[in-house]
């Protein structure tokens, strides 16, 4: 008897222990248990977050923040935090277009994330899918429904839960996602529209440009309002990174040529730089040979430097600078609010600089 005394604590022990740890269904991971409960309500204003890896996200501005998609490894720490500042968390969503086209998979698939989404007191599903599609294709046909189920799924399973879908920045079939853009933004609380990597497919010269070009991406957003889509049905994406490009030749008008790499059928692509979060580029810029320059044309900063082989390289990125000029459109049109990919971008290492550097970025997702 003193022994299955003894298992049986041990067990209850065990027990109360995974609970704490979040580890077993049913267990608040919070200090505080309300802090479990999904949010409600919406605000005015979105500001929509990307978290990816790390703790960056507790040097976030909170006191912008409405939504944060975790696409990295869920954090509970992050969850109770959200929540205590009022924000969302919500989870990411990705599937094969080929296997949703399978009204059974679908429903498999949706009650999969709502449950995962419960265990982990989440408060929707961010849907990001990237992929091709054909117009009037089955698949065509079936991502909506993906979108159109798992909404009702969430909503009815989860009251206040909050499902997105993330799209092209423009709806002109950009690298062959040609979309039902309009009945999935029917279909689902909002669109994030993804207005960076605009140079994935390039059908003229060979040339470094701008990641998100002011006149190209605001010619999106007129797109997919044209379309009758309810600009509160809309959220600006925004770049917290650039590219860095090596050039081949470059002019003395700063025209840097490009190593030509084709991407879902355009002869040239931004896959010919590389990928360069903000808080490196700030690095790059204390030892560019051109110092920061402005083109006016696309509204976007760049510089060039040299690398240790002698290889001229030109960056282009958004800067304060020119997210102010795109959120002035957010707050013109009544867009339904901001976003970034993605948070973790900046640098929160507490430098004076560094500081300042963040903050203004911040500050930049602000209408004025």
């Amino acid at each position: 008897m003193e022994l299955l005394l003894s298992s049986r604590g041990g067990a209850l022990l065990l027990a109360a222990l995974l609970l704490r740890l979040g580890l077993i269904s049913g267990a608040c991971p919070c200090e505080d248990p309300s802090l479990c409960n999904p949010i409600a309500g919406t605000r005015d204003f979105e500001v929509f977050v990307f978290q990816v890896s790390g703790k960056s996200w507790k040097f976030y501005d909170w006191s912008q923040i409405t939504t944060v998609a975790i696409f990295g490894k869920y954090d509970p720490e992050l969850m109770c935090y959200a929540h205590s500042r009022g924000a969302r968390v919500v989870l990411k969503g990705d599937v094969s277009v080929k296997e949703i086209v399978d009204p059974a998979f679908r429903t498999a698939w949706i009650n999969q994330k709502v449950d995962l989404a419960k265990k982990q007191y989440m408060d929707g599903i961010n849907i990001d899918i990237e992929q091709v599609v054909a117009k009037s294709s089955a698949e065509y046909y079936a991502l909506t429904a993906l979108v159109q189920e798992t909404t009702e799924a969430f909503h009815k399973a989860i009251p206040g839960s909050q499902v997105t879908f993330d799209v092209a920045w423009s709806p002109k079939c950009i690298d062959r996602r040609c979309y039902n853009y309009t009945g999935i933004a029917d279909s689902c609380d909002f669109v994030f529209v993804m207005s960076y990597d605009e140079q994935s497919q390039v059908w003229t010269d060979c040339i470094a440009r701008a990641n998100a070009p002011y006149n190209q991406t605001l010619t999106g957003y007129d797109d997919y309002i044209h379309m009758g889509i309810n600009p509160k049905k809309l959220v600006m994406g925004v770049p917290w990174y650039g590219y860095d490009y090596s050039c081949l030749s470059l002019s003395k008008a700063h025209v840097c040529s490009i190593e030509e790499v084709s991407f879902r059928g355009a002869p040239c692509s931004d896959a010919a730089g590389r990928q360069v979060p903000y808080r490196i580029i700030m690095n790059l810029a204390n030892s560019s040979i051109t110092g920061i320059l402005w083109n006016e044309e696309q509204k976007a900063p760049y510089f060039e430097y040299r690398d240790p082989h002698g290889t001229i390289h030109q960056v282009w990125y958004d800067n304060p600078r020119s997210i102010s000029l795109k959120a002035a459109y957010v707050k013109e049109h009544g867009l339904r609010g901001i976003g970034m990919w993605n948070g973790d971008c900046l640098n929160y290492s507490g430098g004076s600089v560094a500081r300042q550097q963040t903050k203004a970025m911040w500050e930049a997702l602000k209408p004025k």
